[in-house]
């Protein structure tokens, strides 16, 4: 049933890692994202797609029905459904970050403006989904600068750090080889810097992105060829890249762990190996081979469920806040999707002045350019200030949330309906 606080149905659906495991995250994903907007742009006015590590949600301008109907017909199912005011604090509480795996961290925000930048560079926005993530964005930044939910806040990434050192006991003179120098791989050796470490080596597909990262950090670059031999000389691997397949393959990995013998050693060194990236980086094979210890984002949970403990009272406050926040966005929304109406009711007008213009100009001698440009102008002016008062009224109605009104106005001028106004003290 549509909200009747809002003028216009917004839905949101979506999975994340509360209801799915990393294995069922990636099968729910969108691989080609430009192709599924594409798409969404045939049913909904506006449509926008977020994809992270930890979730995938869609958000729409439309009714839950038609999105729930549209992602079936994807072979979607199992995803929670949020509409109305209800998607609207649930993209304040995605923003603030208390639906994150690792609460509070920022990383969302930039993940929110690179989906609307997606979504508009495909044409699928419109005012509506964009006042919904922009509005989202900066109330996670007023958030934020309001309560201390990401103090000390850590990213996937980092997360990834603390688990090695908690695995190891300490990362001080260790050898540490990152694989990825994007987004993630940035996080993870900002993480690493902070530690006492014999080397970091970074390898990317990109060496140029390598170099850049590992010279940030003071590390070393090595090429994607050097993949092995740099896990050789490794007591940790953190792999995070964006590739669509695995990266490290079970065979040469076993072949690589037979160069970690010790002298009378009977199993080879250990090797702390953490995958957090979406796809995974790593084949499942690699679990069973002698001395490698595989972790994924999974495993990470340990990680976020330590930092809700130090981080409730933080959480309940960001809560209060987000329910404080969404009157106004509920205020700023209803005043985007007023367009929508105005919008109607202007071409409902124009339609009106340009067939009366036209009668007018049948009776006159009008050879005269100038003639036809000044009753045309006559025109315009004088539908847009009958209607300016009109205007003003449905905006206001709009964003007090009488939705009523707002559109009664409209039909009250469009279709000569009478509409009674009851005065309020």
């Amino acid at each position: 049933m549509p909200d009747t606080d809002l003028l216009t149905p917004v839905a949101v659906a979506g999975v994340d890692h509360t209801s799915l495991d990393q294995t069922q995250l990636a099968g729910y994903r969108f691989e080609d994202e430009a192709s599924f907007l594409a798409g969404a742009r045939e049913h909904f006015k506006g449509a926008i797609l977020l994809q992270t590590c930890n979730r995938v949600e869609i958000l729409v301008h439309g009714t839950g029905a038609a999105l729930s109907d549209y992602l079936h017909s994807l072979g979607r199912t199992g995803f929670t459904l949020y509409e109305g005011d209800a998607a609207l604090r649930h993209l304040l509480a995605l923003a603030a970050g208390t639906k994150s795996m690792i609460i509070g961290e920022d990383q969302i925000l930039g993940q929110l403006k690179r989906a609307l930048l997606l979504a508009n560079e495909c044409g699928t926005t419109d005012p509506v989904t964009d006042i919904c993530i922009n509005t989202a964005i900066h109330a996670g930044v007023d958030i934020r600068a309001a309560t201390h939910i990401n103090r000390g806040a850590v990213s996937i990434g980092s997360a990834a750090v603390q688990l090695a050192e908690e695995l190891l006991g300490s990362l001080d003179d260790r050898n540490i080889l990152v694989v990825g120098g994007g987004e993630m791989g940035k996080l993870v050796t900002q993480a690493l810097a902070e530690k006492k470490l014999r080397a970091i080596y970074v390898t990317n597909r990109t060496y140029d992105h390598a170099v850049e990262l590992a010279r940030e950090i003071g590390g070393r670059a090595m090429r994607m060829d050097q993949l092995y031999p740099c896990i050789a000389l490794s007591d940790v691997v953190i792999s995070c890249t964006a590739a669509p397949h695995a990266i490290i393959a079970g065979e040469p990995l076993a072949a690589t762990m037979n160069e970690r013998f010790w002298p009378l050693d009977p199993t080879p060194r250990k090797l702390i190996l953490i995958d957090i990236a979406q796809p995974r980086d790593t084949e499942d094979s690699c679990r069973s081979i002698p001395g490698v210890h595989l972790f994924t984002i999974d495993d990470l949970r340990s990680v976020s469920e330590k930092n809700m403990e130090h981080r409730k009272d933080e959480a309940a406050h960001a809560g209060e806040l987000i329910e404080n926040y969404l009157p106004e966005f509920i205020r700023l929304y209803n005043r985007t999707a007023a367009g929508d109406l105005i919008a109607g009711l202007y071409t409902w007008a124009e339609s009106i002045r340009v067939r009366e213009r036209d009668k007018a100009l049948g009776k006159l001698d009008c050879s005269n350019p100038r003639t036809l440009a000044v009753i045309d102008d006559l025109t315009r002016v004088l539908t847009k200030k009958l209607l300016a008062d009109a205007t003003l009224s449905i905006r206001a109605s709009a964003e007090c949330t009488d939705i009523t009104t707002a559109r009664k106005l409209v039909d009250a001028i469009t279709h000569g309906e009478q509409v009674c106004f009851l005065k309020h003290d």
